[in-house]
């Protein structure tokens, strides 16, 4: 993968643009706070900063392109031109932003839809040839956890990847990152069958991202808020990465590099 290297585990942070995120909503949604915010980032260790300009947060609705591409493009442009080694991840379920974001810059595209939002999304990732991360969901952010009926959650995530990794390949398009969406169309239980089971997708021989941070699957289980779940972050995280995770996509940078460095200790790496 261009850019970066896979054989270690990387560290993204997030970056929300958006008024309306579960977490961070409204923080970085101007250029100068989206830019400080990179700077603290970078400098805690982020491998890769993931920037997203609308909210997928369980009962959010999808925004405009418009709305979307105006969020993103002025914040995007100012952090290359501050920042121009950083490795930037745009997430986006749109083909039109993607070819937008990676003209200027960007070096993966993280779509939540997993290419079922947009039918040119898999045409055009195949044409950019940038790594992308095919997430896990059932149904849109507003109506995906309506949609929470498995059998066994884990194979039928399997299966979804299986079929989508071969149409990606019919494509000639092989630098598949993979996500298996946690909060994403699963319930609690269903979110910790997956964190349990996560070494199983390693039989598909792509790596693996865990994005768990401070998500309900933590505070809900606890009885806490959002704001208080880092220490669950961290616990989870840890787990992801014992259990096969390559990429972990987190709000707080350097609690997350701190986890990765005990991990490798652990391993001798």
């Amino acid at each position: 993968m261009s850019g970066f290297d896979l054989n270690n585990t990387l560290i993204m942070g997030i970056l929300n643009l958006t008024p309306d995120s579960f977490y961070d909503g409204n923080r970085y949604n101007k250029e100068t706070a989206a830019l400080e915010r990179t700077a603290q980032m970078l400098e805690e260790g982020a491998d890769i900063i993931d920037i997203g300009a609308f909210s997928s947060r369980p009962g959010a609705k999808l925004v405009s392109y418009d709305e979307e591409r105006q969020r993103l493009m002025p914040v995007l442009e100012t952090i290359i031109k501050h920042f121009p080694k950083t490795v930037i991840s745009i997430d986006t379920y749109r083909h039109k932003i993607a070819e937008e974001v990676v003209e200027k810059g960007a070096q993966i595209i993280n779509d939540i839809s997993g290419g079922n939002l947009d039918n040119k999304m898999f045409e055009t990732i195949a044409r950019l040839q940038v790594p992308y991360v095919l997430m896990h969901m059932k149904g849109k952010p507003e109506n995906m956890q309506k949609q929470t009926d498995y059998i066994d959650v884990v194979n039928e995530i399997k299966d979804f990847f299986i079929s989508k990794i071969k149409q990606l390949n019919n494509s000639g398009f092989d630098k598949i990152i993979l996500d298996p969406g946690f909060g994403f169309g699963k319930t609690l239980e269903q979110n910790y069958k997956i964190l349990n089971r996560l070494r199983e997708f390693s039989d598909l021989n792509y790596p693996l991202l865990a994005g768990m941070s401070r998500k309900s699957m933590l505070y809900k289980l606890l009885d806490i808020t959002p704001e208080d779940a880092l220490n669950a972050t961290t616990v989870v995280n840890t787990i992801a990465l014992l259990n096969g995770a390559k990429i972990l996509r987190v709000h707080d940078v350097k609690p997350a590099v701190e986890t990765r460095r005990i991990v490798n200790k652990l391993r001798n790496e």
